[in-house]
């Protein structure tokens, strides 16, 4: 009988891996529990006056006199600039002797005017001598209007040798010294010398820029905190004032300019100041609310299946039939849903409707329901649009004609209550419970307003029975850590923490790497085959 030996060190791996312990749980539980979350948008901008005045001169001439420094506050009316007031003076001379002439002249026209009356009525004179006295006077008359223009031209031109404020403000630029000749801003072309710049520093703005991912969050009166680094810890108060229509392009990321009004108490900010603001969107107080990294989309439900062990056709199963119960929220979570919770099956009865009017082409939702579109519309428009959507670019990215081709899916009920293919979608950066450590926040079918910002409906898992389950849940407010549940989880329960897809993904495919390694890591390890040996009895191998 041939004897084959085998190596020592396989008994030993055997052993010692009957002797491993069981791997540790790949998920955390979290209890769920009640807590405040603040939603708000940060960005960056500098501190302007609402308005700025450039303080010109009428009157061109050498600069007599400045009265104003810079940071000084001035009220309206009060003597800025002296000009040289010579030559307006000398006009103003000038425009009150024609005057004077002109209403001499005037007198003598009216009289001479008198006499030719009185002779054309004696027939002494023609009536064309008579007619050219007539004229005579109107002439007059009318050098006299034009003196006294002149004369009243004459005073403004001398008047505006004094610049006075034209508001109550501070002082922010000084641009001319004493001897400084200056253009008049209505006789040159260029606009003429800016002798001062002031502003009303009791009210300031601070003009910020922000990203279009967060501006559809962002509405004219919302509240907002600004920090400047003069006062650190002293933080000063304001509100939206608007969002400008026209985005700005930098470095390819488009920005919406937004100004938001300040109260300037004791004018403290200055302008030009960097300033921090934050702008609160939205906030929640005790409200239920769950880590963003259990929160789980239909695309990566599968994947966190397997890693808990879990079939992933029954969870999508699962998942499908919770969604078709109806759900029954409470006062406070159909307020914070817009009011537009409604049953998970209204879709199917609008559906039965439409078909019994003799509806279009059938339609299975991204979530496994079939529906039936309204007539007009067709399979592949729909597929088109969820396709856009599902792509990456949401709702804001579709045209007009396939916005309208979702409201046509909206109004026929096949957005009803439940998720609708991703639409209107947003991004809140930081958290880990999505791809790439983003939460793409699903619009909840149903809501109105902006509360589709805040939040979506997603999947957990929960841990019931002493095993994980899948529960579909719609989320609130949510902020880059905690999300608000609306409905779907107690206090009672607790979620389960997993990975992310992309985690997921590299340890299942480190987890294959290593089972083919260890199928072909020992050398010279190979299947054994031997011949029976003649003769009754099992073969007997010996180390």
């Amino acid at each position: 009988m041939k004897i084959h030996r085998q190596p020592l060190v396989i008994v030993a791996l055997l052993l010692g891996a009957c002797g491993e312990e069981p791997p540790p749980p790949v998920y955390q539980p979290i209890a769920v529990a009640r807590r405040d979350i603040v939603v708000s948008a940060s960005a960056a901008g500098s501190i302007e006056p609402v308005t700025t005045v450039e303080v010109k001169s009428k009157a061109s001439g050498e600069i007599l006199q400045v009265n104003a420094e810079t940071g000084d506050v001035v009220r309206a009316g009060q003597l800025l600039v002296r000009v040289d007031p010579r030559t307006p003076r000398n006009a103003l001379t000038q425009a009150e002797a024609d005057l004077e002439v002109a209403q001499a002249q005037l007198d003598n026209a009216r009289s001479q005017l008198r006499r030719s009356e009185e002779l054309y009525k004696t027939q002494s004179i023609t009536e064309q001598e008579f007619e050219a006295a007539r004229l005579q006077a109107a002439n007059a008359n009318a050098s006299l209007v034009r003196a006294r223009r002149n004369l009243d031209d004459a005073n403004i031109a001398f008047e505006d040798t004094e610049v006075k404020a034209p508001t109550t403000g501070v002082i922010i630029q000084r641009s001319v010294e004493p001897g400084t000749v200056i253009s008049s801003a209505i006789s040159q072309v260029s606009g003429g010398t800016v002798l001062l710049r002031m502003a009303n520093l009791d009210t300031v703005q601070v003009r910020t820029l922000v990203d279009e991912t967060d501006i559809g969050k962002i509405r004219a009166g919302l509240d907002v905190t600004i920090t400047v680094d003069a006062f650190p810890n002293r933080p000063f108060r304001g509100s939206v004032l608007k969002i400008e229509p026209q985005a700005s392009v930098q470095q390819n990321v488009t920005m919406f300019p937004v100004l938001i009004r300040i109260a300037n108490e004791n004018t403290l900010l200055k302008p030009g100041m960097n300033a921090e603001v934050e702008i609160h969107v939205g906030a929640r107080q005790g409200v239920l609310a769950i880590p963003n990294a259990a929160l789980r989309t239909q695309r990566d439900v599968g994947s966190a299946a397997s890693v808990l062990g879990l079939d992933s056709a029954q969870v999508r199963q699962q998942v499908a039939e919770a969604r078709q119960r109806p759900s029954q929220p409470d006062s406070a979570s159909r307020a914070l849903a817009g009011g537009a919770s409604r049953p998970a099956d209204n879709g199917e009865r609008k559906s039965a409707g439409d078909t019994a009017r003799g509806g279009g082409e059938k339609f299975t939702m991204p979530d496994g329901r079939e529906i039936t579109l309204p007539p007009g519309l067709k399979a592949a428009q729909v597929r088109a649009v969820f396709a856009k959507m599902q792509s990456g670019g949401g709702f804001a990215s579709l045209s007009a004609e396939d916005q309208a081709v979702m409201q046509q899916l909206r109004s026929a009920g096949g957005m009803g209550g439940r998720r609708a293919g991703g639409g209107g979608s947003l991004v809140m950066r930081g958290g880990e419970g999505a791809e790439g450590g983003e939460a793409r926040m699903q619009r909840p079918a149903g809501s109105s307003g902006s509360d589709y910002l805040f939040g979506g409906d997603y999947i957990v898992f929960v841990m019931r029975a002493g095993r994980p389950e899948p529960a579909p849940i719609r989320t609130g407010l949510t902020d880059l850590d905690y999300s608000e549940v609306v409905s779907g989880l107690t206090e009672q329960d607790t979620v389960l923490i997993l990975p992310s897809a992309s985690l997921i993904r590299a340890q299942q495919q480190e987890a294959a790497r290593s089972q083919f390694m260890r199928s072909n890591a020992l050398p010279g390890v190979q299947r054994q085959t031997t011949q029976p040996a003649p003769g009754p009895g099992p073969m007997i191998i010996r180390p």
